[in-house]
């Protein structure tokens, strides 16, 4: 370590109590990077060689002068440097006497608002910054929006840049005051409120002389109030441990391993397993020096029982006095972080703690506006959006609602195809099912049906652009497949609108939910025993995934009617084409809707080069190898 700060040595060296993880937040150029830059600096907490490489970045990339730039010491991408912005998630280390802490210095720009999202999710606390020129801005409320929504108990407010205005209290009085009104309209903490020049140091970790009209702490004062220290809380609420590893090393000892999230534990307890609800008591805390007497919040422990349980990675042990609720259907928050957007009624899947479901967005109840606070209608939610809806999962997970414990009740949404995250959630509550639903086991079955059709069922699904021929083939199909003797149905794209989804337009959302009716009522004739044929231009492989999933393994035969744009709008058969290019059939596929061709369907019938009779035939040969006719 180098001598560069006041405070020498002395406070890295003595023996920290406690970890504070805290973020750094707010508008951009607001001063972030340059806060936490300088106060690694005042602590004396840059090696040698980061310093040595701050001196020579500031000289290349700096914005002042001869002296350092502080903010290039967490801005380590190459294009931040460029830019003069934040564009990843620093993470850095430092200590005082009292406490160690890691700091996330997250991007004021809106567009990379789902990093700062992750950084918050698991902070303690956040120092919001407001540049003292600019005040208030909408990515400060934007910010102050999401620290509520993902649980961040403690906001201290940096009023920052006071020399640019001449170190006056006026100023800071007025942004304090105009903060502290949109804090309590949304519900916000109010916070510890800090005037400061970052670049020169002014309330960090000395008083400014030249605003000696503050009287509060400084900012490494205010970090080191106990008071932010809620592990001793999270101590007393009931035990939580989320299940990481079954550990048989031998058939004479299972142990269940994880890390602690709320509560303790010690030989003797009883525990309820979730979602099982089996109950055992703790019969030992194993640790590699020796087995142990007790074990808190945020320690890694291995558990045995005085009885053998069905315990799986992604179960919940938890105090048998007061167990994790178990549900399927919820009301949560979300944050969307994917440019395509969210649609009710497409599936994701949800992992919370180590266990990953299938789980669909039934419902999209508003939008919240982040910069006024009101709650808007909204069909989809677009990147950086948050909405709350009703989630349902395909099987029950235990859980705590997110304001209590963020680990047992926070969630990612991924893409099924691309297993990329889409979005962050908060638990807020259980929802009772739609209806009470006690399913009665059935004697006759699909293959008792099947058995007396004759044949065996599947839904065929043809999938194409408008004028790609799906209608005309799957006609031809089923005369086919009738002449043969196959109890059939056609689901005709066309006809089903006039009934069935006579209530849906064009949009996404609606074009989802057609899909999914589509879907459902077709796995019902398929479990009747019918061979049904599904004829729609389907145009999104997410739904079409959804009605796969659907069907038993070799029940869904996916069919691509492939034909160029040019060929499809020089048919026209019905003047669609001609309309979308005049502007009057909005979110026409193919024109300003797209088409997302299969990746590997079952068939793909080019039909600008073949007639509709020899595709019939195809599918019809399909069927046959399939063992379906």
């Amino acid at each position: 370590m180098t001598a560069n700060g006041p405070m020498g040595t002395q406070a890295v060296d003595a023996a920290p109590q406690s970890v504070l993880r805290l973020i750094t937040c707010g508008s951009v150029d607001d001063g972030k990077s340059t806060l936490m830059g300088r106060l690694l600096y005042e602590l004396d907490a840059i090696p040698e060689d980061q310093l040595a490489a701050l001196k020579a970045d500031s000289r290349r990339w700096g914005t002042q002068g001869a002296a350092l730039d502080f903010a290039l010491l967490l801005d380590g991408l190459s294009a931040e440097r460029e830019q003069g912005i934040t564009i990843d998630v620093s993470y850095r280390y430092f200590a005082t006497a009292r406490r160690k802490f890691i700091v996330a210095d997250t991007p004021g720009h809106e567009q990379y608002t789902r990093n700062m999202v992750t950084a918050a999710s698991t902070a303690q606390l956040a120092v919001l910054l407001v540049d003292a020129r600019q005040g208030v801005q909408t990515q400060t409320r934007r910010h102050s929006q999401l620290l509520r929504l993902v649980g961040v108990r403690h906001v201290l407010l940096l009023i920052n840049k006071m020399d640019l205005v001449g170190w006056s209290e006026a100023v800071a009085a007025r942004i304090a005051a105009e903060y502290g009104d949109f804090a309590a309209r949304i519900g916000l903490a109010a916070p510890q409120v800090i005037p400061v020049s970052a670049l020169r140091g002014d309330n960090l970790l000395r008083r400014s002389g030249a605003m000696d009209w503050y009287r509060g702490p400084t900012l490494i004062e205010a970090l080191e109030d106990d008071r932010l220290d809620d592990g001793a809380a999270r101590g007393q609420t009931p035990l939580r441990l989320p299940v990481q590893w079954v550990c048989r090393p031998h058939s004479d000892f299972r142990g269940y391993a994880g890390l602690i999230v709320a509560g303790s534990v010690k030989p003797g307890d009883a525990i309820c397993v979730q979602p099982s609800g089996q109950e055992a008591r703790v019969q030992r805390l194993v640790s590699p020096g020796g087995d142990r007497d007790h074990a808190g919040v945020d320690e890694s422990v291995m558990l045995t029982l005085d009885r053998e349980l069905d315990i799986s990675r992604g179960d919940l042990i938890c105090a048998a006095e007061a167990p994790a609720a178990v549900a399927e259907r919820f009301e949560c928050s979300l944050v969307w972080m994917a440019e395509e957007p969210l649609l009710p009624g497409r599936s994701y899947l949800l992992k919370l703690g180590a266990r990953t479901v299938g789980a669909q967005v039934a419902e999209l109840h508003h939008r919240l506006d982040v910069g006024g606070g009101q709650t808007l209608a909204a069909e989809a939610l677009g990147l950086n959006e948050i909405g709350v809806c009703t989630l349902v999962l395909d099987r029950a997970l235990p859980f705590d609602p997110y304001a209590e414990n963020r680990d047992t009740g926070g969630f990612i949404l991924i893409d099924r195809l691309s297993q990329s995250t889409i979005a962050a959630g908060m638990l807020h509550r259980a929802l009772a099912p739609a209806r009470d639903l006690h399913p009665q086991r059935l004697s006759v079955d699909r293959a008792a049906r099947q058995q007396l059709m004759g044949h065996g069922s599947a839904l065929v699904w043809l999938t194409g652009l408008s004028g790609a021929g799906k209608s005309t083939i799957a006609n031809l199909l089923e005369q086919r497949l009738h002449a043969q003797g196959c109890h059939t149905y056609l689901l005709d794209g066309d006809h089903v609108r006039r009934g069935l989804c006579k209530d849906l337009g064009f949009s996404h959302v609606d074009r989802v939910e057609n899909i999914r009716r589509l879907a459902e009522v077709g796995r019902l004739m398929v479990d009747a025993g019918l061979i049904v044929l599904v004829a729609a231009i389907s145009p999104f492989r997410a739904e079409r995934r959804l009605a796969r999933e659907l069907m038993e393994p070799g029940r869904f035969l996916e069919i691509h009617v492939d034909v160029p744009l040019a060929v499809a709008e020089a048919r026209d058969p019905k003047g669609l084409y001609r309309k979308a290019r005049r502007g009057e059939l909005p979110n026409f596929t193919g024109i300003d809707s797209p088409y997302e061709a299969p990746d590997q369907p079952e068939l793909r019938i080019d039909s600008s080069r073949q007639s509709a009779q020899e595709a019939a035939q195809q599918i019809h040969e399909l069927l046959r190898r399939q063992n379906i006719v």
